[in-house]
């Protein structure tokens, strides 16, 4: 009983803390206001349909037929990498699912593994060749290009290959850098990665390996964290930890502050807990395991660290509840109109544990000097076929800046990707 009233005690002497450290009123619901629901959808395909840009823009597929693509990478010389990549944990039994609703809405399968080459000749918004760049690889993701190396993101480890522009296929072997997390638990297996402004340094985003370190946090050594290291993998450290599961990471225009999209854990209702925006302070801890938007508490978390809880950072923008937001990019072109510029656009995959599907779309938050300044709003829509049905056409995830400011984004679960220009 005295070990109850003493958390009970603590958590209201954190919430007291999260208040005066935070300007932002607090509209969070309790854990469990709403019961979890697991609620996965059906992918459809487009069949004659396509997502919906705003007026102005136009949406047409820029390539099709691949394998799980994930994420797109625009090389120095104008070529398009693309990551095919796909889930080899046990996503079913970690979450309770049934085998059908995870098929239907994860496309679970064989992992492809490889980077395509996309090359537009003719510059007319669609490749004219496509190539297998890169094959045999370990759940690739993120992309990078310094120097006359490619860096990789795989799961398990940042590897580097020489790299010539204008080569159609690499066939050197493999050069590790450093060794990433990945193991048994691999829940959020993606690990971008991005360099700074002189390309001194690499970031690395590492998701959890669970949802709630419900494995154990020995097992999370060096996960829900960005990482920092130099070029040759030296160096390795964490840049900011407590962030569930980093994907997209973008320096905002006009400023040295790095973004990040962030995935929040899973199971406590339908409102809990929103994904977020935020920008990444250097040494900066963002609550994960032991708490959520600053200092709530999460309950399921039996080893609080009240200590580290004090420090959580409040993320500086809320993505909604679920939406599974992934890729980040700030719109540093001057093709789309006005409004656009030095803003941000993040793909939301969409929720499986919300009784009503959220996301399933691209959204842009707009940006004045390198904050947030307005609501989001709906960008590239119409991924929701059937609402009542949970029926969908399609999942963004990745989103990346063409040179002639036209902007991919990857579906993954119907091998398409799609290009959103202006009209003409």
């Amino acid at each position: 009983m005295r070990s109850i009233a003493l958390l009970i005690l603590l958590a209201h002497s954190l919430s007291i803390s999260a208040q005066e450290n935070s300007s932002k009123k607090d509209t969070l619901p309790a854990p469990y206001a709403t019961k979890s629901s697991t609620n996965f959808c059906n992918v459809i395909g487009w069949k004659d349909a396509k997502p919906k840009a705003p007026e102005g823009l136009s949406v047409d597929v820029y390539s099709d037929g691949f394998e799980n693509p994930r994420w797109t990478y625009v090389t120095p010389n104008g070529d398009v990498l693309v990551a095919e990549s796909n889930s080899n944990h046990n996503f079913v039994e970690q979450v309770g699912a049934t085998v059908m609703g995870a098929a239907k809405s994860n496309n679970l399968k064989h992992s492809a593994d490889r980077i395509t080459l996309l090359r537009d000749n003719d510059n007319d918004g669609k490749p004219d060749e496509k190539h297998t760049f890169l094959e045999n690889l370990n759940q690739p993701f993120g992309m990078l290009v310094i120097g006359k190396w490619l860096y990789i993101g795989n799961t398990n480890a940042v590897i580097r290959f020489p790299y010539t522009p204008g080569e159609t296929k690499i066939s050197a072997s493999a050069e590790k850098i450093v060794d990433l997390p990945a193991g048994e638990h691999n829940r959020h297996w993606t690990r971008n990665i991005i360099t700074n402004a002189d390309s001194s340094k690499i970031y690395i985003a590492v998701g959890s390996g669970s949802n709630v370190a419900e494995f154990g946090i020995e097992n999370e050594l060096l996960r829900a964290n960005i990482l920092e290291m130099n070029l040759d993998g030296s160096g390795l450290k964490v840049y900011a930890s407590g962030l569930r599961n980093p994907v997209g990471m973008a320096w905002a225009p006009g400023t040295k502050t790095l973004w990040t999209a962030v995935n929040e854990r899973d199971e406590l209702g339908d409102e809990l807990v929103p994904d977020y925006l935020t920008s990444v302070k250097p040494g900066g801890f963002y609550g994960w395991p032991y708490s959520y938007y600053g200092q709530h508490l999460d309950p399921r978390v039996k080893e609080m660290k009240p200590d580290l809880v004090k420090k959580a950072i409040v993320p500086d923008f809320s993505l909604g509840p679920h939406t599974a937001s992934l890729g980040l990019a700030f719109y540093t072109a001057k093709a789309f109109p006005k409004k656009y510029h030095d803003g941000a656009f993040i793909a939301q995959h969409g929720s499986w544990n919300r009784s009503t599907l959220s996301g399933y779309k691209v959204i842009f938050v707009p940006f004045k000097n390198g904050k947030p300044s307005g609501k989001a709003e709906d960008f590239l829509s119409g991924f929701i076929s059937d609402l009542k049905k949970n029926e969908v056409h399609g999942r963004p995830v990745g989103i990346t800046i063409l040179r002639d400011g036209s902007m991919l984004v990857t579906d993954d679960v119907t091998n398409t990707i799609w290009r959103v220009s202006a009209k003409k």
